[in-house]
């Protein structure tokens, strides 16, 4: 995948998602494969992301965006996962 790139292309991702949502986002890289990355992200609540998550995935310029960053993914390794997890706690040491 092209680092630089994928970069770009989640900067103008989150410009649409803030029209709708408070979130932060974090993106880990793999230091053994550097095809794998890691996105993290944390919104205001379940309700607030699930009302505007359709609103986004509607959007044009995300819909051209996805297309964009499927036609950057490593030769080989285009498959791209999902999941949601609850946040129990966070701790700051």
């Amino acid at each position: 995948m092209k680092n630089n790139e994928f970069l770009k292309i989640q900067e103008r991702a989150g410009e649409i998602y803030r029209k709708y949502l408070e979130f932060r986002t974090v993106y880990l890289k793999s230091k053994e494969d550097e095809t794998q990355w890691l996105e993290i992200s944390w919104y205001k609540d379940e309700e607030c992301y699930a009302k505007s998550l359709s609103l986004i995935n509607n959007h044009q310029d995300i819909q051209e965006l996805f297309a964009s960053f499927q036609a950057i993914l490593a030769s080989g390794k285009d498959e791209i996962s999902e999941q949601e997890y609850d946040q129990i706690e966070e701790m700051s040491y």
